[in-house]
């Protein structure tokens, strides 16, 4: 192929991702749509003890480090998921119907692959609806999934879960199906689950799906290595959202006087993730017109990841009308996987 010729495909290539996508940004570069002060940070601040909301641990850095733990030997529910999906995608597939998939926290959409493919095997036509809050990590894994599948059609939502649910408009496709996979459920405690579920209820059309991955309960020394790896991603991801907010509300948070710290509360069936202060210190974020005083030893919770009962769940997305009606799990169980349809 001569010269003229590569750069001409080239061309045409770029011109045809460009017409299959469109990124709407529900949070701008230095505009918010809705205004998000920072109070949720100031009021998990200054309560004993101290939190801070999970969304904070994802600006690009973060969706990076998230993506590096999903390949980590110990972080076993990426790779038991994915095994899971590679078996039952096509089952998926032709359960919905032609289908437009919305996923919810998409980060580099490598699971989501499993499921275009599905798709295309049966050839339905592709239209996918990723939804994260890194606009950087969203529009260049929307990049290379339309690289990959010439007839992809992209909408990149970038923002909150509950911006995006809210704002979905009726899918030109027969059907819809929302994907909430890797247990991101797992991070909501029990009352703000059941918002979610709501929110969930509240953008599906009767008849639609909602397909849900979830951690199962396992012993405690399957699930602490996990989030305590050996290289130090997980520590590195936690310690991030202290530099998160330091570029986001003008912060001094200095993460060499802060560790990771992580433990399987077996009461709660809950991994709990900390960052601990090693010194007595004092933080200021100018942003928010705040200062933190922290002793030595004080704790920030910064993550819960609860894991499930299958029974409990089935029964907890039927009383809001998603009814399941296939529920797929590893030879280990696990993992979850969940595929509900929305009932009258």
């Amino acid at each position: 192929m001569s010269i003229s010729k590569v750069a001409s495909t080239k061309v045409t290539l770029e011109n045809s991702v460009e017409q299959r996508l469109q990124v709407q940004h529900l949070v701008a570069a230095n505009r918010v749509v809705v205004p998000n002060t920072g109070n949720d940070v100031i009021k998990g601040l200054t309560q004993t003890p101290k939190t801070i909301p999970a969304c904070y641990f994802y600006d690009d850095q973060g969706s990076e480090l998230f993506e590096q733990i999903c390949e980590l030997p110990e972080y076993y529910l990426t790779r038991t998921e994915t095994a899971i999906l590679q078996e039952y995608a096509g089952e998926i597939a032709q359960i919905t119907g032609a289908c437009e998939l919305v996923e919810l926290g998409s980060g580099s959409s490598t699971k989501t692959r499993i499921l275009l493919d599905a798709y295309q095997e049966l050839d339905y036509p592709l239209r996918y609806l990723p939804i994260d809050v890194s606009a950087g990590i969203l529009e260049s894994s929307a990049r290379q999934l339309l690289a990959d599948y010439p007839s992809l059609q992209v909408h990149a939502l970038a923002g909150t879960y509950e911006l995006a649910l809210a704002q979905l408009v009726p899918t030109q496709l027969p059907n819809r199906m929302i994907a909430f996979i890797g247990s991101t459920l797992g991070n909501l405690q029990p009352q703000e689950c059941d918002l979610f579920l709501s929110q969930i209820t509240n953008a599906l059309q009767v008849g639609e799906y909602f397909l849900l991955g979830i951690d199962l309960q396992k012993p405690k020394n399957i699930l602490e290595p996990a989030y305590n790896d050996r290289q130090g991603v997980t520590a590195a991801f936690n310690l991030n959202m202290l530099a998160h907010l330091n570029q986001r509300f003008e912060g001094n948070f200095d993460t060499a006087q802060f560790e990771h710290w992580a433990f399987y509360n077996e009461t709660a069936n809950q991994i709990e993730m900390h960052l601990r202060s090693l010194r007595s210190q004092t933080v200021e974020l100018k942003a928010l017109n705040v200062t933190v005083n922290f002793s030595p030893g004080e704790t920030i919770l910064t993550e819960i990841s609860r894991k499930f009962d299958l029974e409990t769940i089935q029964q907890q997305l039927t009383a809001q009308g998603l009814t399941p009606l296939h529920v797929w799990t590893d030879p280990q169980q696990w993992v979850g996987l969940l595929l509900c349809q929305l009932q009258n």
